[in-house]
């Protein structure tokens, strides 16, 4: 089947998140993002909240604003469910933890192929290249990025592309994501959820 990426259903990620973690009796409103987390952004927020090396590749999930009125942090070793049916073609160490890259059987009017990369996670022991996942799977949790001795917060970095089928995922890296073949998108497109944009500190 081709998906057209407009037509295409968004993945009940948020939700199951929320379900999967106890955040719904925590009361949980709606994600909450600093520019610098957002999509394409070379802002950081993090550090000095300086320039980034480069644009951003995903989106970073850190933070969401409860029914309080407050803002949030995910604690580490939040499970993480992956967006859709898929296979894990790649475990890739990152700076803080461990990336998991998740090929799904869905496709662009190009054919080319939707992938989902969950980064700064630790995977679930049993998770390993050539693991069939479902929609709503627990993969990973976030990893405690202040064990690892990064100067942030814990967080999930999501990110999605479309790939050639061709392509040879074992390529697949932090570099290689800017290759030009790989064409990174907005993963908010592909999250049915609320969020808000918080001024910078």
């Amino acid at each position: 089947m081709i998906w057209v990426l407009m037509g295409m259903r968004k993945s009940n990620f948020t939700a199951l998140l929320i379900t999967s973690n106890g955040l719904d009796r925590r009361g949980f409103y709606q994600w909450a993002f600093y520019p610098g987390m957002l999509f394409q952004s070379e802002a950081k927020w993090w550090g000095d909240w300086g320039i980034r090396k480069r644009p951003h590749e995903g989106l970073d999930i850190c933070l969401y604003q409860g029914t309080d009125g407050l803002l949030h942090s995910l604690d580490p070793t939040v499970n993480i469910p992956v967006l859709y049916d898929g296979t894990v073609v790649r475990l890739i160490d990152d700076y803080i933890g461990k990336t998991v890259v998740v090929l799904h059987d869905m496709y662009d009017t190009n054919h080319n192929q939707l992938c989902s990369i969950y980064g700064h996670t630790d995977p679930r022991n049993t998770l390993e290249t050539a693991t069939t996942v479902g929609a709503g799977e627990i993969i990973a949790t976030i990893c405690d990025a202040g064990a690892r001795g990064a100067q942030m917060s814990s967080h999930l970095h999501l990110s999605i592309a479309w790939i050639p089928q061709s392509y040879d995922c074992q390529q697949l890296n932090w570099d290689t994501l800017h290759h030009s073949e790989v064409i990174l998108t907005n993963p908010l497109d592909f999250i049915e959820s609320n969020y808000t944009i918080l001024p910078n500190r």
